[in-house]
């Protein structure tokens, strides 16, 4: 639940500029959160690189590659049935190979290749590098099977393709795994321990994306602001490091402010955030940098300080109130959102009230909302009995999302009369007379085009809106295009 998902981007199937010489076509579905999105890019890379560009007709692919999310049961319904379609193609074209990637293949290695023997191959988070041995495995008509979570692995040294782009919003990794055992996450368990990426590494790409004319850079982890990179290793053993790679390393906030510095022409964000590991350093380098933008994705769950420490959460709600009116007070004009979950085991009506009331408190500009479901492999499947009807979370969840709406548009009213610097992302979906971007505070913009093009920064003078869209016109280019 730490990760967005976008739906409107699940099952999107991937596509890159053809290499000549390539004779194998790979076709790759993504699902889940962006991190899945963010790993298809590096194994088409890796891929790319022995021989197989993609394309975005199944039946003409000779390898199909699904890239899975554990989180929720309806993104695992989803694929099983996408594996139903990979096999009937299968069954008309018998040379094609089918493989599984990410948190699902983790969790249900054994089930997809032995007991329902729906793929030829199964690779985890961790072992894409892998895969050319695999693809060998699997021509020899042998079973493939790769899953072994890393201490080391951050793909680092792989520089991704970029698929489906705009040309202007880019993600870069820079952690991988996470170490917060809550309870109703399987993260954990299919992504392995935390580690952070080399921060030369992390320079170098997003220095090849701003090469390359992009405007926008996305800091992306399970959970960026414990990023800490000591020379190498996981995260709870920077203990052991010795004095001089304690001295010398490099957390999230130093990190944020390097990258700011190095390209003061393009913008920067950054997910997803824990309320334990929000330092106030962070939001001091936010204030610093104008190119940092003023939102922050900052999950709670739950209003319950009783059900955060049965989430095993690291914070009370007290706690998590502190953190925000801290946020607040140094950059009052910030956008929040948050990840609530209805309906957690032993929830009562006083503990919903409790996350209700914290809504009002923080006053969130959006939020990501979900109905409890039970994750087969988390703590909470096997300590916790889900014992909150499915009715009553439904209810809750109704009045959660209720409530978000409301405060967010409360939120977005706000901006009408000022001026907003906007990044043109695209053209609207509604009109093509107009373009569409986002504000510093993540708020979708729409203006009319006159001459602007896509990549340009425009200072936008606010309106009206709608509950999740601010409309303007243009009044000039931002500052950052000088």
């Amino acid at each position: 639940m730490e990760k967005v998902i976008d739906e409107n981007k699940q099952g999107q199937s991937l596509v890159l500029d053809q290499k000549e010489g390539n004779t194998k076509k790979l076709f790759i579905e993504s699902y889940g959160c962006q991190m899945n999105f963010s790993d298809s890019e590096i194994v088409a890379s890796i891929l790319y690189e022995n021989g197989y560009n993609t394309t975005q007709n199944l039946e003409d692919a000779d390898l199909v590659l699904v890239n899975t999310c554990s989180i929720r049961d309806k993104a695992e319904q989803t694929i099983r049935k996408r594996l139903e379609k990979y096999n009937a193609v299968k069954k008309i074209n018998p040379s094609m190979k089918v493989g599984v990637l990410g948190c699902m293949a983790e969790r249900l290695k054994s089930q997809f290749l032995e007991e329902e023997k729906i793929v030829d191959m199964v690779v985890g988070p961790d072992a894409y590098k892998d895969l050319p041995n695999l693809l060998a495995e699997v021509e020899e008509g042998r079973d493939a099977i790769n899953v072994i979570l890393s201490k080391e692995e951050t793909y680092g040294d792989i520089a991704p393709v970029r698929l489906n782009s705009n040309g202007v919003n880019a993600f870069v990794s820079i952690t991988r795994g996470c170490d917060n055992m809550c309870t109703f996450c399987v993260v954990p368990f299919t992504r392995g321990r935390e580690r952070s990426r080399e921060p030369q590494s992390i320079y170098d790409e997003i220095q090849d994306l701003y090469d390359r004319d992009y405007k926008e850079v996305t800091l992306l982890g399970q959970n960026v602001d414990s990023y800490l990179w000591y020379g190498g290793g996981l995260k709870k053993d920077f203990d052991k490091a010795t004095e001089m790679q304690k001295a010398t390393a490099v957390d999230f906030a130093q990190l944020l402010d390097k990258c700011a510095t190095l390209f003061p022409k393009m913008r920067f964000r950054f997910s997803t955030s824990n309320p334990q590991d929000m330092h106030v350093e962070v939001i001091e380098t936010m204030v610093k940098h104008h190119n940092i933008c003023k939102y922050i994705h900052l999950p709670v769950q739950s209003g319950s300080t009783r059900i955060l420490k049965e989430m095993n959460r690291q914070h009370t709600r007290e706690e998590y109130m502190e953190l925000i009116d801290k946020i607040y007070s140094i950059i009052p004009d910030i956008s929040l959102s948050q990840d609530m979950i209805a309906g957690f085991p032993t929830e009562t009506e006083e503990d919903h009230q409790d996350t209700l009331s914290l809504m009002e408190y923080v006053k969130y500009d959006f939020g990501f909302m979900f109905a409890y479901s039970e994750r087969p492999g988390t703590l909470a499947a096997r300590k916790m009995e889900d014992d909150v009807p499915e009715e009553v979370k439904k209810r809750r969840l109704n009045e959660i999302i209720d409530l978000q709406q409301r405060i967010g548009l409360e939120r977005t009213q706000r901006f009408i009369g000022q001026e907003v610097e906007v990044l043109i992302e695209k053209e609207s979906k509604r009109s093509d007379a107009h373009w569409s971007g986002r504000n510093s505070q993540n708020t979708v913009v729409v203006f009319p085009k006159e001459n602007y093009k896509v990549g340009e920064f425009v200072m936008v003078k606010i309106t009206d809106c709608t509950a999740a869209t601010l409309i303007g016109e243009a009044v000039g280019y931002s500052e950052i295009m000088n």
